[in-house]
């Protein structure tokens, strides 16, 4: 099969898509594809054959402790405008017999990418363009799980510009967690015990389009559930060496430890399944997503937020969860195809 990974783009999450999708494309190739790796912001020059057996950079399966600076992405680009396809990208993604979205974050998990591809008539992996709109968006995600029975912290959407800020830290209670709308992998989510931290949090997700979640802060133990072809896979635990699950300790090696399954009772796992399947369906998405929730003492599941397009980076862990239901990494992400391609053809 030929498949084009798009990786990369235009996003704060763009060095962890590109290390996804190199392990991707290395994975693909070793089950008998021809796989080419694409970055879809800075496309290519290469002739467009050539790209199915131009090498893996090495490089781009490293990510840094910081998200990168995209000013500088866009400055090595010039002449191009603001097309979020680089050049040769579209043409590729057609050579293909289906791209493999290895993209993270805006415009690649919102769902501009597959509604474009929807337009094309490119067979693409993961959710549609609706699901995925809707699950990137964590307000209206936890607005539709809550009335189905799904325990989700109580929570607050704000716009505010930095004028506000001084009567939000009068208003807002803590202990919280302050997450901007629609951004993943942790980048500018400050968890705020004390009152006095209220300012610097909000700024720091401020620039992230002004509008943020300030959720209640549940303590209790972190667990993730994924879910492959409408069907809960393994959960994982994870414990952070230090600090909370932020963008550091999710992709430096050895910064958190991650265990699955989760060493929790059957019925605890059989909860967080559950949850993760209502949110899935609710949302209307289809192949493979992982779900994050906060267990308390007393096994109760309270949902976070459901990622529809997951990391596949070597520290990643839909792979491990995978892993503990005996499905390889190379054979997951051929299962991602599969299920994807069913999916188009029945119009999800």
């Amino acid at each position: 099969m030929k498949i084009v990974v798009l990786a990369g783009g235009l996003s704060d999450e763009r060095n962890v898509s590109l290390s996804s999708g190199c392990k991707v494309c290395a994975a693909l190739r070793q089950r008998g594809h021809d796989a080419a790796l694409v970055d879809m912001y800075l496309g290519t020059d290469r002739p467009l054959q050539d790209l199915f057996s131009a090498p893996i950079p090495e490089e781009l399966t490293k990510i840094g402790r910081q998200a990168p600076n995209l000013e500088q992405v866009r400055a090595s680009r010039p002449g191009y405008g603001g097309n979020q396809f680089g050049p040769g990208v579209l043409e590729a993604c057609q050579m293909a017999d289906v791209v493999f979205l290895g993209l993270h974050g805006a415009c690649g998990e919102d769902g501009r990418v597959q509604a474009a591809f929807d337009l094309m008539g490119i067979p693409y992996t993961g959710a549609g363009c609706l699901g995925s709109a809707i699950a990137m968006d964590k307000d209206l995600t936890k607005r539709l799980a809550a009335p189905l029975g799904v325990a989700t912290p109580k929570w607050e959407l704000i716009r505010y510009t930095a004028d506000d800020i001084p009567a939000l830290v009068q208003r807002l209670e803590t202990p919280c967690v302050v997450k901007p709308l629609a951004s993943g992998s942790s980048i500018g989510v400050s968890i705020v015990h004390r009152r006095e931290d209220l300012p610097a949090a909000l700024s720091q997700a401020l620039p992230f389009g002004g509008t943020c979640v300030v959720e209640q802060y549940i303590a209790g133990r972190e667990i993730q559930v994924g879910i492959l072809g409408d069907k809960a896979l393994p959960s994982i635990e994870i414990i952070p060496n230090t600090g909370f699950y932020d963008y550091e300790n999710k992709y430096q090696p050895g910064a958190a430890r991650e265990i699955t399954p989760a060493p929790i009772p059957p019925e605890w796992e059989r909860r967080l399944g559950e949850a993760a399947l209502t949110v899935f369906r609710a949302l209307g998405l289809s192949v493979y997503s992982r779900a994050d929730f906060i267990v308390t003492p007393d096994g109760t599941p309270w949902f976070l937020e459901i990622n529809t397009l997951p990391g596949m980076t070597p520290t990643s862990l839909l792979p491990q969860e995978a892993a503990a239901a005996g499905i390889g990494y190379g054979e997951l992400c051929e299962r991602i195809i599969e299920e994807s391609l069913k999916a188009r053809k029945a119009g999800k």
